[in-house]
């Protein structure tokens, strides 16, 4: 089977490279964006909220309902964010890849809109909406650029192309951190502005994207425009000869033409693809609890705990925003070299190192006043681990593991449980903080090992093959069965997939 598809490969072309960056532009960058834009004012919006609340009820606002209603403002973006990605699977459906990207832009001039008017208007819900809605767009977004990517992309470019929006979302936390300094948007007159700054590269990816042509998968395996995809790939490969990558699909297609597109209760449901599954989920849920949303929503709260002076907090959070841009191009440009699973289990087990050394610096840090340093260090590494793999290659694999049917209600699943667990860190860290103090950070520590020893045991390598081989290599069906000498020969690498070609046999066998 390897050889059959061996050259389903490409180079990358312009247009690829211009969609992957204008997608992600658009789109990506936006979650990082919305991810870090509450830290640096976060005591000016307080201070609305304050003042606001004593002009309507005559008595400031208690601590209590002040680190609350933070807390919702902070958190709500991802209440929004699992909403849109439960619109996934109807929006794809119905609009296609790219077609959904282009049509779920306005939500972001709305959310935009209602930010930049609430200091006017002296009216807090309005931030608080408009964090929601373009949560919603985010939802949408963070599912459906990986989604596209991946379909267009050649296997050999799928790992690299599908990093690209990683990167955004890297280059998306910075911006918001350059311009939240002192200096630029970080003063009390200018956050509404800093807030609805997200129409920009919307309203960019809105005027160039639609030139663009839709998933070649999408029209082919869903539409049956066979013209339509073949148009597509051309333009997308710069070749004209692309039969080979056209029978892949058809091939697809056929084994699908009795499957229409799965639901989610029926994805839940099917045992076929049970290890699929509780693989999406493990390493979704573990992407977001693993301690990344409290270092990027709270960066200025964590420095300013571990004792390092007010005045130099937003230039030390800005250092970190450097750091994750590199560790993103690397992650980038070392996947099809290095692979989905290595960057995957050495990103998680560093975070939870990292972790630990956070909770043994802020327990030391009275005894010993350089451990701040220490714990700076470790927030970098916290940051830099994750953007090098666990940012990324979640989504890059919940495409990869199941087939153009079951993939929409895969992403559902996937980004519903990223969410949600998105909104639990958010709103509960705070709260974690106060009460368990240097401790909650073993929390996170714990998560990251596990995740990290799920991916080591369970997870195969996706790397440079097609989507029907990865799905092969799911089906028991695919392999007879083998001599006790021939299984200690032989490594297994997760869910019984053979490392050795040589032990691997058709499918049209016994």
């Amino acid at each position: 089977m390897e050889g059959k598809f061996r050259k389903i490969t490409g180079h990358l072309t312009f247009p690829l490279l211009s969609v992957g960056l204008l997608s992600s532009f658009g789109s990506s960058m936006l979650y990082g964006y919305n991810l870090a834009v509450v830290n640096s004012p976060a005591e000016h919006i307080k201070a609305f909220y304050n003042v606001t609340w004593y002009q309507r009820f005559n008595e400031p606002m208690t601590q209590e309902s002040l680190t609350l209603m933070y807390s919702v403002t902070v958190s709500i973006f991802a209440l929004g964010g699992m909403l849109g990605s439960l619109l996934v699977g109807i929006l794809v459906n119905r609009f296609g890849r790219k077609g959904t990207l282009v049509n779920s832009a306005p939500l972001v001039f709305l959310a935009g809109g209602l930010m930049g008017c609430s200091r006017i208007l002296e009216l807090p819900e309005l931030v608080v909406a408009g964090r929601f809605i373009t949560g919603i767009h985010s939802g949408i977004s963070l599912s459906v650029v990986p989604m596209y990517l991946g379909e267009i992309a050649p296997k050999n470019l799928r790992g690299f192309l599908g990093l690209l929006p990683s990167i955004f979302i890297c280059l998306g936390v910075f911006t918001a951190q350059v311009l939240g300094l002192p200096e630029l948007l970080g003063k009390d007159a200018d956050w509404p502005l800093f807030l609805s700054l997200v129409v920009v590269p919307t309203f960019i990816q809105l005027l160039l994207l639609p030139w663009f042509p839709e998933s070649p998968r999408y029209l082919l395996i869903e539409k049956n425009n066979v013209h339509a995809a073949v148009a597509a790939l051309r333009r997308f490969l710069g070749k004209h000869d692309v039969d080979d990558i056209v029978a892949e699909m058809k091939e697809e297609q056929l084994s699908l033409t009795s499957v229409e597109s799965v639901a989610v209760h029926q994805l839940l449901c099917d045992r076929s693809v049970r290890w699929q599954l509780i693989s999406v989920v493990v390493i979704n849920m573990g992407m977001q609890l693993s301690g990344i949303d409290a270092i990027w929503f709270y960066t200025n709260s964590i420095f300013e705990n571990a004792g390092v002076p007010l005045a130099e907090i937003p230039y030390t959070t800005v250092g970190t925003g450097a750091i994750e841009v590199v560790a993103g191009f690397i992650g980038c440009f070392t996947v099809e070299r290095l692979g989905r699973r290595p960057l995957m289990i050495w990103g998680f087990s560093f975070m939870g190192l990292c972790c630990a050394g956070i909770t043994l610096a802020l327990v030391l840090q009275d005894k010993a006043p350089w451990m701040r340093y220490v714990s700076v260090a470790c927030v970098i590494g916290i940051i830099a681990g994750f953007c090098i793999g666990p940012a990324g290659i979640p989504f890059i694999m919940t495409g990869e593991l199941f087939k153009q049917s079951h993939r929409s209600a895969a992403y559902i699943v996937g980004g519903s449980l990223n969410w949600l667990s998105n909104f639990t860190v958010g709103f509960v860290f705070p709260f974690l903080q106060m009460s368990a103090g240097a401790f909650c950070y073993l929390v996170f520590c714990g998560i990251c090992f596990l995740v990290a020893l799920y991916v080591f045991f369970i997870i195969p390598e996706t790397k440079n093959k097609t989507f029907m081989e990865i799905s092969q290599m799911f089906e028991p069906s695919a392999y007879t069965p083998l001599s006790a000498e021939e299984l200690k020969m032989s490594k297994y690498n997760g869910y019984g997939a053979l490392e050795s070609n040589s032990l691997e046999i058709s499918r049209s066998g016994p």
